[in-house]
């Protein structure tokens, strides 16, 4: 009994294995967003752009720098020599080497700036949020390339499936046909017809397996996967069901709320309102506070280091106004290129909602095209399967020659690629709908 169980539990762990080799279209995506080289430098971008966020919020605060020099002077310098009768020192000049140290702390505080820094900070972070768009953008449209390359793979392998299996069927012909001659009911013409069907269905058959193979390479390239052995697709489902399609102008409104590429526009343009008042902070006066702490040594008084040190220590605090009067018109062009470039976001951001308008009506009249396609191209296959059964029987019966059973098999055959190529355009066309309207793609 235990023996039993530890085989059970063997295949189920073999069974869990191998559908975990098996890649989701969600994994392949995730995986491509990690290590894609496009997408990482987008978001190194989008970092970038919150360290400039960072860098605009403590401007505010004040600033603290401390100094320190030690300086030689050879040649005619100033001294001081005390009298000795009377005490008191006197400045002479004398031929003399000397030196001195100096040690300070200064600060500055902005208290005013023409109110460019409250808007350098909202700009910063208005530029953040667009990055960030930028970043899903991006994460956007390697989704879509993924999910039309992997499609393609799994089209490529059914399609090989089907290729296989009428390599089956024709060997079986191509068996019965010999059975036939070597009991004088078919002839030789006859066997060389089947065995050369045969083989041109088994070089049909490596042709859509060389398909499947470059197209599984392609995707893997497109992952970023190191090497496509051992890669494997889940099955898709069996069947699907045709949804009725949202209209364009629905879809549109979803996608103005939710698409990165209208969100970056909007962010970038929103922005530009404060790259103005940014400029136009040159018309203002600038208020700082300031103050230091310092004091200095010379060797040339007669002093020690740490009376001089005491002595000669110093605080100084004080408001220093800037008041602007003529730059050579810099700051009026400053506030010119700044409503430019706003009135050039503004028609970006018509200009991106258009192309999306666009994208989404011609998203979905293919996606329309590709369910009436499926629709017929399904009726079309049973017919055809249909067909080829009666056609089948009739050969066997000796009713129908091999020219009308091969053309049979080979209506078969196309019907069965035209079905599986209208089902996956199909769920192509649809999850592009999908993804315009904000859901993600799965």
């Amino acid at each position: 009994m235990k023996k039993k169980i530890l085989i059970y539990m063997a295949v189920l762990a073999c069974i869990q294995v191998q559908a975990q080799d098996r890649w989701s279209l969600r994994q392949c995506i995730d995986y491509a967003i990690e290590h894609n080289i496009d997408i990482r430098r987008t978001a190194n971008a989008a970092e970038q752009s919150n360290v400039e966020v960072n860098t605009a919020k403590w401007a505010r605060l004040p600033n603290l720098n401390a100094s320190a020099g030690q300086n030689w002077n050879w040649g005619r310098t100033q001294t001081a020599i005390k009298d000795e009768s009377t005490g008191d020192y006197s400045t002479v000049y004398v031929n003399t080497g000397s030196h001195g140290t100096n040690m300070s702390v200064s600060t500055s505080i902005p208290l005013f700036t023409g109110l460019e820094i409250p808007n350098q900070y909202a700009l910063a972070k208005l530029n953040l949020k667009a990055a960030l768009a930028d970043l899903e953008k991006a994460k956007e449209d390697i989704s879509i390339n993924i999910a039309s390359a992997y499609l393609q793979v799994l089209f490529n392998e059914e399609l090989h499936r089907v290729s296989l299996g009428q390599v089956e069927l024709s060997k079986e012909q191509c068996n019965r046909i010999e059975r036939l001659a070597e009991v004088g009911k078919a002839s030789p013409a006859e066997v060389a017809e089947a065995k050369a069907r045969v083989a041109q269905d088994e070089m049909n058959a490596v042709q859509t397996g060389n398909n499947y193979q470059l197209a599984l390479l392609d995707l893997s390239q497109l992952i970023e996967l190191e090497t496509p052995e051992g890669f494997l697709l889940e099955n898709p489902a069996a069947t699907i069901e045709l949804i009725p399609l949202a209209s364009p102008d629905e879809i549109y409104q979803l996608a103005l709320g939710c698409k990165a590429s209208i969100q970056a526009a909007q962010y970038r343009l929103e922005g530009s309102k404060h790259s103005i008042r940014i400029a136009q902070s040159g018309y203002y006066p600038q208020l700082t506070l300031s103050g230091s702490l310092g004091t200095n040594y010379y060797s040339t008084i007669n002093r020690t280091f740490s009376q001089q040190m005491s002595d000669n220590f110093n605080k100084y605090i004080g408001f220093n106004l800037s008041v602007p009067i003529f730059n050579r018109l810099a700051t009026r062009n400053r506030v010119r290129t700044a409503r430019l470039q706003r009135e050039n976001y503004s028609l970006q951001l018509d200009n991106a909602k258009k192309d999306l308008y666009k994208e989404i009506q011609q998203a979905w009249y293919n996606a329309a095209a590709s369910e009436s396609k499926y629709t017929s191209s399904s009726a079309a296959a049973s017919a055809s399967e249909a067909s080829f059964k009666l056609m089948s029987e009739k050969y066997e019966n000796g009713k129908a020659n091999a020219v009308e059973y091969n053309e049979s098999k080979q209506n078969l055959m196309k019907a069965q690629s035209d079905e599986l190529q209208a089902k996956y355009e199909y769920l192509f066309r649809t999850k592009i709908l999908d993804f315009y309207k904000g859901e993600p793609i799965e």
